[in-house]
């Protein structure tokens, strides 16, 4: 199959969802030399990913992967990355304020790849157990309303196509496929990207792949997620439907800010403004950023609450102590392991 893929899409022809889902199958299993990946992931690169293309590579990576219990009434909140905005890790600190409120966070993520941080680095960073047995990470969902998949081990197929990936150097299908490769396949998503031009595609992905409610983010001065310094271009998925709309920070009593005051650094680093966001000792436009972003969560896990509603509910969850003290339960779990 994957020759016949390289002649097609070296033609600038597309590949179906089938098509595409096959030879990404073939490659997980070892079933494709490394000139052959190479050739198809430069060829892919070149022509552009079609909706039907992501899709189906998605599906055959969720397919290959280690299996999570299925979560159909689980959220997941994560950028592409690629931005490199060099923010904090906002999604992470976000999906602990949703969790907070009671809501099923399934978050699944990496180490860094275009940043000093990935969701795994600060997680680990903050005292998080991210390398749990599957029946440990199925058991702090239940009871805490938060877990992490840890990328490196529910897709150790993957490792048929990481020296190619370095080996080339250029962004590829599977820069966007992380994110949609979520084991545990919430029916509710968060997606951030780095490119405007994939916020309707990619909510055609997320349809293809059986999601329900998902908001999709692109701010528009580059960041992968909902912006405190520029509009916020939001893409909603609701069944069947998709609508486009422009957010601003100001429309949600929020103060706008510059992208400078959202930077962050290593995971220590990051992880000490996570901290201090729960503390209450941050309250400026990292506090802010992440409110916003995690009010778009809880917008997508429960649509009958509105942005402006979730941004209240977020607020006095890190008031209150909620967050902080979940996170002290998590990080507890690896003290007694």
């Amino acid at each position: 199959m994957i020759k016949t893929a390289i002649q097609t899409v070296s033609q600038q022809q597309n590949l179906t969802f089938e098509e595409a889902a096959q030879v990404i199958s073939e490659i997980m299993t070892g079933q494709a030399e490394e000139i052959q990946i190479a050739a198809l992931l430069t060829a892919l690169t070149a022509k552009g990913e079609t909706a039907d293309e992501i899709a189906g590579a998605a599906q055959a990576m969720r397919q290959a992967a280690l299996e999570f219990p299925k979560q159909p009434a689980g959220l997941d909140i994560v950028g592409t990355g690629g931005d490199h905005s060099n923010s904090f890790n906002i999604s992470s600190t976000a999906g602990l304020v949703i969790a907070s409120l009671g809501y099923d966070v399934v978050k699944h993520g990496n180490r860094a790849a275009s940043s000093k941080s990935g969701a795994a680095d600060v997680l680990e960073a903050l005292g998080f157990p991210i390398n749990q047995e599957v029946d440990q990470a199925e058991q702090m969902l239940k009871d805490n309303h938060f877990t992490f998949l840890f990328a490196q081990k529910y897709h150790q197929a993957m490792k048929y196509v990481a020296p190619v990936r370095r080996g080339l150097g250029i962004r590829t299908i599977f820069n966007v496929l992380g994110p949609l490769a979520n084991p545990a396949e919430p029916k509710q998503m968060v997606l951030g990207v780095y490119d405007g031009a994939l916020l309707e595609p990619m909510a055609q992905v997320l349809h293809q792949l059986g999601v329900q409610s998902a908001n999709i983010l692109y701010g528009t001065d580059g960041l992968d997620e909902a912006s405190i310094s520029a509009p916020t271009k939001l893409v909603q998925l609701r069944g069947d439907n998709i609508q486009f709309q422009t957010i601003t920070p100001e429309e949600f009593g929020l103060k706008r800010a510059t992208k400078e005051e959202i930077v962050g650094g290593t995971a220590q680093e990051n992880a000490a403004i996570t901290r201090a966001i729960l503390s209450g000792e941050e309250r400026g436009a990292k506090r802010d950023i992440v409110v916003l972003n995690a009010a778009i969560g809880l917008n997508a896990v429960n649509p009958t609450i509105t942005i402006k509603e979730g941004v209240k509910l977020a607020q006095e969850a890190l008031d209150d102590g909620r967050v902080a003290d979940l996170l002290a339960t998590l990080t507890a779990a690896e003290a007694v392991e």
